[in-house]
């Protein structure tokens, strides 16, 4: 169906041609003669005027028609499943059927969090990681038009977590993903593959995404960095303006007719949860001799005290297995921040460089360049700090204090939220603090370069829409056709010259009247 300014340029098409038509004088008789004489429609400048309007007219049609196509509203979906370390996410992701290679029309429509943790959990019961997925899953159902269910593709990709089951026990991961296949191919979706995605890969999907959603992609310059982090890795990419000596941490994209050379690296074994435990390992060993054993945590705000368990806190292939007299250990908290990130500090091997610079293990990494976007746990621990806008300076201060208020005002001030989580709140701050600047390099400069984002516009940042993106072929290499002219300068452009037309046949009109009234008063 056409748009109404099509419809309209056509109707005064057609009726200033009737009315053209109409005007022109027929073959005349003899007794007209004297009429003719004074007809204005013979004079030169009326029929170039009329002329005029009518090419005028036709032009703007033309414009209409190539400007305004058929609009059918229909839409496409796609469901990806996000398989964490510590839980997964399932995203549903809508985009008009007709503009499937349109920057920012893919939309998030629906986001379903699957109880229990991530499917690495279920190493030793692999049948229950696929019937975790039942109630999301039949959301998807619910959410998306049953016409539309057999063309949805489905993906899953499974993260860290479920790397490091891998390393560890790769029969027992294969059966993990087995499980999730099965559970997916019961949907009637069309099932599109369970993988687990290389760090570099979440890495690069998760710049995708930031920058699809930012509109950034079909700029020549001004993209925005990526830093992510999870409970089992964190990642950074973005593009340096220094060449990358590593080979393994570059990776190239050509999207929309742009050519992009990314730095990427996902350092596996530091998300949150797994930084905790290394951290808690380094402190550990320097009481092995105690008993009972007692690990004085600065990371732990004062007052708190808790009785754990060996194998439940390092059960963990990125940590050797930890021999103790004791199964058992008290944790106690002390709630001092300088410490505590100077015990932080030891996770990370700043010293041995085999490259001209490094972020830390020796891994390369160039100066951090440009706007960065960080998201997942770096948006929500410090979103739930309130630190996500201030200064590195103030940053710190906040945190001290924050670190050093009593276990007792903390569980007051926050009853609805789970002890094991408000625990940590000190510890992953000051993680994400010391991995920002001591690790990645940043400093109180650069520090303002970062925007702390959950989401940007409807959709969540992280890695799942570009990974859909990129396996739906969405983003083409080469920049996609567009309109004729941009749709402000198309309204402008049609107002005008309606405006114009519109003067011309005033003239026309009132030119007609006045010829019309001379040629009677003659002939009288």
């Amino acid at each position: 169906m056409l748009s109404s300014s099509v419809c309209f340029s056509v109707k005064l098409t057609v009726g200033v041609g009737i009315l053209f038509i109409l005007l022109i004088p027929q073959k005349a008789s003899p007794k007209d003669k004297q009429y003719l004489e004074f007809n204005p429609w013979h004079r030169p400048v009326v029929i170039f005027l009329a002329a005029v309007i009518i090419v005028g007219i036709i032009i703007m049609v033309a414009i209409s028609v190539i400007q305004n196509k058929p609009l059918h509203q229909k839409c496409k979906y796609g469901i990806v499943l996000d398989a964490g370390s510590s839980h997964t996410s399932v995203f549903i992701y809508e985009w008009p059927a007709e503009k499937e290679n349109n920057t920012g029309m893919v939309r998030q429509k629906h986001t379903c969090n699957v109880q229990g943790k991530g499917i690495s959990s279920y190493s030793a019961n692999p049948q229950g990681a696929g019937a975790s997925l039942q109630l999301c899953m039949e959301e998807a159902k619910q959410k998306i038009p049953a016409h539309r269910h057999p063309e949805t593709p489905v993906y899953l990709g499974a993260t860290a977590g479920m790397r490091l089951l891998r390393m560890e026990n790769e029969e027992a991961s294969d059966k993990v993903l087995d499980s999730v296949a099965h559970s997916l191919k019961s949907y009637p979706f069309s099932y599109q593959g369970a993988r687990i995605i290389s760090g570099q890969e979440e890495g690069a999907f998760g710049w995708i995404t930031v920058n699809y959603l930012s509109k950034n992609l079909r700029k020549p310059t001004g993209t925005l960095g990526a830093l992510d982090l999870g409970g089992a890795s964190t990642q950074i990419t973005f593009v340096p303006q220094q060449n990358i000596e590593s080979y393994d941490n570059s990776i190239d994209f050509r999207l929309y007719g742009n050519d992009y050379h990314l730095y990427t690296h996902s350092f596996l074994c530091y998300g949150k949860d797994q930084a905790l435990k290394l951290s808690m390992g380094k402190k550990l060993e320097s009481t092995l001799k105690t008993d009972p054993i007692e690990l004085r945590d600065p990371c732990f705000h004062p007052g708190y005290n808790f009785t754990r368990t060996v194998p439940n806190v390092f059960n963990t292939p990125c940590m050797r297995e930890m021999k103790l007299a004791n199964e058992t250990f008290f944790h106690v908290g002390l709630g001092n921040w300088s410490q505590c990130q100077q015990s932080i500090r030891k996770v990370f091997n700043t010293i041995d460089c085999p490259y001209s610079r490094c972020s830390f293990n020796g891994v390369f990494q160039p100066s951090v360049y440009g706007d960065f976007g960080a998201f997942s746990a770096f948006f929500f621990v410090m979103d739930f700090l309130n630190l996500t806008s201030d200064t590195l300076a103030t940053t710190k201060q906040k945190l001290a204090a924050y670190c050093s208020t009593p276990w007792k005002k903390i569980v007051e001030n926050h009853p609805n939220i789970k002890e094991k989580y408000l625990s940590e709140y000190c510890f992953s701050a000051t993680y994400i603090l010391t991995l920002l600047e001591d690790g990645y390099k940043f400093t109180s400069n650069s520090w303002k370069d970062i925007r702390f984002i959950m989401k940007i516009g409807d959709s969540d940042a992280g890695w799942t829409l570009g990974y859909m993106l990129n396996l739906t072929n969405m983003i083409p290499a080469e920049a996609p056709d567009t309109p004729l002219m941009p749709y402000e300068g198309y309204v402008t452009f049609m107002f005008l010259f309606s405006l114009l037309i519109l003067v011309l046949l005033l003239l026309v009109y009132f030119y007609f009247r006045r010829s019309t009234r001379t040629a009677q008063k003659d002939i009288i």
